[in-house]
């Protein structure tokens, strides 16, 4: 995938396109899987409802869990790279601090996945409507701190 004979920065900027080509697909993922649960929890016809599990169960499975762990490989790849530069970097460990949290969104969308798989979901469509707000904040935060670098 990476050719071995490239010098380190070449490397390092192949690994940080596909760090970022994988960010994308993941958000994509985050994005919509929560607008799914919104449709999903207003739905009132069984076919309808099923082709939603359908969906939201090949979105986190196909595109959204194999884009979260290619994230954290080459995020991984990346840091190992230079890690003397992000050890130091109290931008760096905010940012971890934020990956963090939405590695646990992520785990959380897949028990809400298997709630609304088994019919047990309780929650309102405005409930996820503004749950699906908070990947956003974290966006911009991390997107910021990364561009900025303010610390």
């Amino acid at each position: 995938m990476i050719p071995s004979s490239l010098n380190i920065r070449a490397r390092m900027l192949y690994v940080k396109a596909f760090h970022l080509i994988a960010v994308v697909c993941w958000f994509a993922g985050i994005f919509y899987l929560p607008r799914l649960f919104v449709y999903h929890s207003i739905s009132q016809h069984e076919s309808t409802r099923g082709q939603f599990r359908v969906m939201e169960r090949a979105l986190f499975r196909i595109i959204m869990t194999p884009a979260a762990i290619a994230t954290a490989l080459f995020g991984l790849w990346l840091v190992l790279l230079n890690w003397s530069f992000y050890q130091a970097s109290i931008w760096f460990w905010i940012k971890i601090g934020l990956v963090v949290i939405l590695y646990g969104y992520h785990f959380y969308c897949g028990n809400l996945l298997k709630k609304f798989a088994r019919d047990e979901d309780t929650r309102s469509h405005t409930f996820y409507r503004w749950f699906n707000e908070i990947p956003v904040l974290i966006l911009v935060a991390i997107t910021i701190l990364v561009v900025v670098k303010p610390f």
